[in-house]
């Protein structure tokens, strides 16, 4: 992309400049005037749609911290929604410049892209239908329950190594069911197609919000998987560390829990 000069003259003024590698990477998006933020907005108080005045919008607390980040490099954020498990490959492909979606910086991962410093820790909790609580009060009694997860979240692997004893969590399980949308999961478990949902607790708690007739289960998995960090694509050495020290900047002033309580009480008066 933009090998040539002449090629430039030919490109959006606003083109996404998520090809380039280098040190020059982050001289182009400056030039382009915007960075784009690949993330998947079903996850409150992360991120989620939002109707103000009949006008839809996604908000969430790594947007408010994703709009931070652009305003210190000094460009527009653009917001592309798309399912979870396709945004590491958008970021290969160039289709966004970073991602921001409450996403744990695995190993695995690590191998595809590279991350930034972590901004937020959550622990993993349950949803459950309410009338379901007494049944499930414990991880033994969830063995024989078809369990929901995030496909390509770590929650995925969490019902399988931590429920159903697996010992590799890539491994498909029958009673593991795996959607691209937590808000899928959600509509399965409200008409009884599975029994539960392995999600962030505070998301859980925003779910179980919305929806009377869900609660969180008195069950939940400390973090144990890293926290939450931003993520480009590997080689955009400049970008990256432009983000991290923008990112380091929001966490180091405590805004970053501003964020999160309004996110979050956003999330609760949907």
């Amino acid at each position: 992309m933009k090998r040539f000069a002449w090629l430039l003259l030919s490109l959006p003024l606003f083109a996404s400049c998520a090809g380039k590698t280098g040190g020059d990477d982050l001289a182009a998006l400056k030039k382009a005037g915007k960075i784009v933020l690949g993330t998947s907005a079903d996850y409150p108080p992360y991120e989620f749609h939002r109707l103000d005045q009949g006008a839809d919008s996604i908000v969430g607390f790594d947007i408010a911290i994703a709009k931070e980040i652009a305003g210190k490099l000094g460009v527009e954020l653009e917001i592309k929604d798309m399912k979870f498990d396709g945004l590491l490959a958008a970021l290969d492909s160039g289709n966004v410049d970073l991602v921001l979606a409450g996403m744990t910086p695995t190993e695995e991962r690590r191998k595809s892209v590279d991350f930034t410093r972590v901004y937020y820790r959550a622990d993993q909790g349950i949803l459950l239908r309410k009338a379901d609580l007494g049944k499930y009060a414990n991880l033994e009694s969830l063995k024989g329950a078809v369990i929901g997860a995030q496909k390509g979240a770590i929650q995925a692997g969490i019902a399988k190594k931590r429920i159903k004893g697996l010992e590799d969590d890539k491994a498909e399980h029958r009673e593991v069911k795996e959607l691209g949308k937590v808000a899928d999961l959600v509509l399965e478990l409200k008409n009884g197609k599975i029994e539960a949902v392995v999600v962030e607790k505070n998301v859980a708690a925003a779910y179980a919000k919305r929806n009377p007739d869900l609660a969180v289960a008195d069950i939940g998995f400390p973090d144990e998987e890293g926290g939450s960090a931003a993520a480009v694509k590997k080689g955009r050495q400049a970008l990256l560390a432009a983000v991290d020290a923008a990112l380091g900047a929001v966490v180091d002033s405590g805004a970053v829990e501003g964020f999160v309580a309004e996110a979050t009480l956003l999330a609760e008066t949907e």
